[in-house]
């Protein structure tokens, strides 16, 4: 019994509660023991006891962890990583939502959009059919039941469905508008191009792509040259990120000095991506051989990518546009840009003065480009942020180891000795393609066909030199006469008449005198006549009978280039077929990348942009490398490049400008010493100034100004 009453004791409440905690026996007692303690050692770490009994660090870890979440989804987010809608929807249709219906965007390829248009439509149409099918089985159950009315179901299936048909017609004709106005904005309008045919031009030659790969021995690895690791330029930009905005991408001058630039980048360890605001031009497959990331987008993922990137480069002032919208769309603004204007025209300039005062640093090619925008800004009350920077452009080095100048691409096997020897070989094989011989001067002009180049110009100059070839083989003076009587040899002969008269400034001015009165004897017939009377032209003509032994022949390039004017290529045209004589003597060719060749066969090379003269001339220092001298307007930046009876002549603008480079071509024709001597100056100064690793150091000095050095 005593027993069994212990063990009722042991089984009561407090019984059990004594000796589970052990107050009822004294603490230095043998039974006594702690809650927690035994024979074992406790294990190390912490338990879940330590968070029970501390409820802050349990509560500030967990807040810990969702911010950290919240952070990480937001900046998964912010960077475009919702390919696969991992955060809901699909990837756009949220930012879209946030901005007004007339920016909403879609980050999909344009051949995609109406083959998506249609998988929505035909969703929409399957969600009809089953709410349609839906609601007629509901209603045939309530028939069933007895109830002949229709289910308060079935109503609100029926104005879901015409909720939902209204809503994707709306969300249709929104998708329509936007791909019309994105169609409207990225097509741009282009002139009906002329066929590029013998028939149409007389004689097109070229390219020679091939023939420079089997003389040369190129690869397209070997093509891309390679960076100076060791160089300033190089180790600034390793392993950064840069954004490249082209205006276009034409074989011309703005693009192709950022295509370079951008390969440049590349082969210096950089992160590159392209924004092509416009795909006219022939220069995207050149971009994919040089594995240049051209990004689809030039609007929500530019913006996107951009903000990424150390610097953003800007081509040309056409990329003022973008420069807008990039500001609108990031608290950055512009303050992350350099902007390489290449442009001299003042319809350039109005089109970017609204974003000059925004980005970082203006780079321009020359100084006297500089001097005109700064004078503008004043005139238009425009403040810098700060002053700008010239950074002209250079020869790459591709056409640098063609001409025989010292570059990266030089090997043991191929030293700039056997580089001359190949260029000769060069040489040769071209002109024999275009049917050219020895006794044949050709003069090249590779710029765009338009009426700020001046290539009309330059063929009424031809046609004088022509014409008076034609009375140098005449027998008397009278001949030369005739032939001088059609329109064009009487429009010259009056102007030769002003001349006379008046004094003008071209000839008796304190600033051609002396520049231009040095070949006084060599002048054409046609206004020699007017100038200096009957004496001095059978003077001309009794030299010119012993010295004139080359015939010209004038090479126009860049047909076919989308920078092109039809209307004036097709001006250039219709007066060829009206002097049959020189048509004789001109050769086309088309737009291409690949001018080492025309180079390597050419005499001398003309630049004759109009207006306010060309705002560096790249082609100018490319021909000069070869050799050539250069017959260039007395304006812009090749008053700056070429120096008169030094590398080159230079002649004034417009029609007086047209007698001159007349004068000067016949000048050239009749003294192939002058020529192999200017074109010898002309390389000096390129190998002085004008190389690649001139270009890029002026360029890391600009770079280290701009970007944020870690």
């Amino acid at each position: 019994m005593e027993e069994s009453n212990g063990r009722l004791w042991s089984l009561r409440p407090g019984g059990l509660k004594s000796t589970l905690s052990g107050k009822s026996t004294p603490r230095g007692s043998p039974s006594f023991r702690r809650v927690g303690s035994g024979r074992t050692p406790r294990r190390g770490g912490i338990s879940s006891q330590y968070f029970r009994n501390n409820r802050i660090v349990l509560w500030l870890l967990l807040i810990t962890l969702w911010t950290y979440g919240g952070f990480y989804i937001q900046s998964r987010w912010a960077h475009g990583d919702n390919k696969e809608g991992m955060f809901g929807g699909n990837g756009t249709d949220e930012i879209n939502e946030l901005k007004p219906q007339n920016e909403k965007t879609e980050v999909m390829p344009k051949d995609r959009r109406d083959l998506i248009e249609t998988d929505d439509y035909l969703d929409s149409k399957a969600v009809l059919s089953k709410n349609q099918s839906l609601s007629r089985i509901s209603d045939a159950i309530m028939a069933k039941s007895g109830n002949a009315n229709p289910s308060r179901k079935s109503v609100s299936l029926k104005k879901s469905r015409k909720r939902s048909r209204r809503g994707s017609r709306n969300k249709s004709r929104v998708k329509q508008k936007e791909v019309v106005e994105v169609q409207e904005s990225e097509v741009d309008v282009q002139e009906v191009e002329i066929p590029m045919l013998n028939s149409t031009y007389g004689l097109i030659v070229g390219p020679f792509g091939s023939i420079e790969d089997g003389i040369l021995e190129w690869t397209p690895e070997k093509r891309l040259g390679t960076c100076n690791r060791k160089g300033q330029f190089a180790r600034l930009v390793w392993s950064r990120k840069f954004v490249l905005i082209f205006h276009e991408l034409s074989m011309t001058g703005a693009p192709l000095a950022m295509m370079e630039l951008a390969t440049e980048l590349l082969s210096c360890g950089a992160t590159v991506s392209v924004v092509v605001l416009s795909k006219r031009g022939g220069l995207m497959p050149e971009l994919a051989r040089r594995k240049i990331k051209v990004l689809e987008d030039k609007l929500d993922l530019s913006f996107k990518t951009a903000m990424k990137a150390d610097l953003i480069i800007a081509g040309s002032a056409v990329s003022a546009s973008w420069i807008e919208k990039y500001r609108e769309h990031t608290v950055l603004g512009a303050s992350q840009i350099a902007w390489w204007i290449m442009e001299n025209r003042r319809e350039y300039f109005d089109r970017a003065k609204l974003a000059l005062n925004h980005v970082k640093r203006l780079i321009f090619l020359s100084e006297l480009q500089s001097k005109q925008w700064l004078a503008w800004c004043e005139e238009e009350k425009i403040k810098l942020k700060s002053p700008p920077e010239l950074i002209p452009l250079s020869v790459n080095d591709e056409l640098a180891f063609v001409a025989g100048i010292s570059c990266s691409l030089n090997t043991p096997a191929f030293s700039t000795e056997k580089m001359l020897e190949k260029r000769q070989l060069l040489r040769s094989s071209v002109r024999k393609e275009m049917g050219l011989t020895d006794d044949d001067m050709l003069v090249v002009s590779l710029s765009s066909i338009n009426p700020g180049k001046g290539q009309f110009l330059l063929l009424e100059s031809a046609h004088m030199v022509v014409e008076q070839r034609m009375a140098v083989n005449s027998s008397t003076i009278k001949g030369s006469v005739k032939r001088g009587r059609n329109y064009h040899a009487r429009t010259l002969l009056q102007e030769g008449l002003k001349i006379g008269e008046s004094s003008s400034e071209l000839f008796h001015s304190e600033g051609y005198s002396a520049k231009f009165r040095s070949r006084e004897n060599t002048l054409p017939t046609h206004y020699a006549t007017t100038l200096y009377g009957d004496y001095s032209l059978r003077k001309l003509l009794a030299n010119g009978e012993t010295k004139q032994k080359q015939r010209l022949k004038i090479l126009i390039g860049s047909v076919g280039s989308k920078s092109n004017k039809v209307t004036y290529v097709k001006t250039l045209l219709e007066f060829l077929s009206h002097h049959t004589n020189l048509s004789k003597s001109v050769l086309w060719t088309p737009a291409t990348t690949r001018v080492a060749s025309l180079y390597a066969a050419a005499d001398v090379y003309v630049m004759n942009a109009q207006g306010l003269g060309e705002t560096f001339g790249r082609v100018t220092v490319e021909a000069m490398a070869f050799g050539l001298p250069v017959l260039g307007t007395d304006s812009g930046g090749t008053k700056e490049i070429v120096e008169h009876n030094v590398t080159g002549l230079l002649h004034p603008l417009g029609r007086p400008g047209a007698q001159v480079l007349a004068k000067d071509i016949q000048y050239l024709l009749e003294n192939p010493s002058a020529r192999k001597q200017m074109g010898t100056e002309g390389r000096k100064k390129v190998e002085k100034m004008y190389l690649k690793k001139h270009l890029f150091k002026k360029f890391g000095e600009v770079l280290y100004s701009c970007m944020r050095i870690k």
